[in-house]
C-alpha cells in the first residue's frame, strides 16, 4: 500500500514540476496561439486559455501531492511501533567490571 502511494506521489511531483516550469512568469502560459500567432484554434489554446489550463492543472496536482504527502505521513506513523526507554530490554544484571588501564612505562614526565 505504501509503495503504491509512494509511486503515485513521485509521479505527481514530477508532473507538478513540469507544469510549473511550463508556465511563464507573466501568466502567459506556453505563449503559443492567440495574439499574433496566426493559429486557428480560437480560444482553446490562446494565451489566456493556456494559462487557465496550466493554473488548474497545477492546482489539481498540488492538491494530489498534498493528499499523498499526508497519507504517507499517516501510514508511516501507524506502522511504527511506539518505543520507550522503559520498554527496551536494558541491563538485567550488574554492570561489567571497570576496565583497568594497563601498567607500563610512562611516555612523558
Amino acid at each position: 500500500m505504501t509503495t503504491v502511494i509512494l509511486v503515485i506521489h513521485m509521479m505527481l511531483a514530477i508532473a507538478l514540476v513540469i507544469t510549473v516550469l511550463l508556465q511563464r512568469s507573466e501568466g502567459g502560459g506556453l505563449g503559443i496561439g492567440g495574439s499574433g500567432g496566426g493559429g486557428g484554434m480560437g480560444g482553446l489554446m490562446s494565451v489566456r486559455g493556456t494559462a487557465n489550463l496550466l493554473t488548474r492543472a497545477t492546482a489539481i496536482l498540488a492538491a494530489g501531492f498534498m493528499g499523498t504527502s499526508i497519507t504517507l505521513a499517516i501510514l508511516a506513523n501507524n506502522t511504527r511501533e511506539p518505543s520507550s526507554i522503559l520498554d527496551r530490554p536494558g541491563m538485567t544484571g550488574a554492570p561489567d567490571a571497570p576496565v583497568k588501564e594497563p601498567v607500563g612505562v610512562p611516555l612523558s614526565k
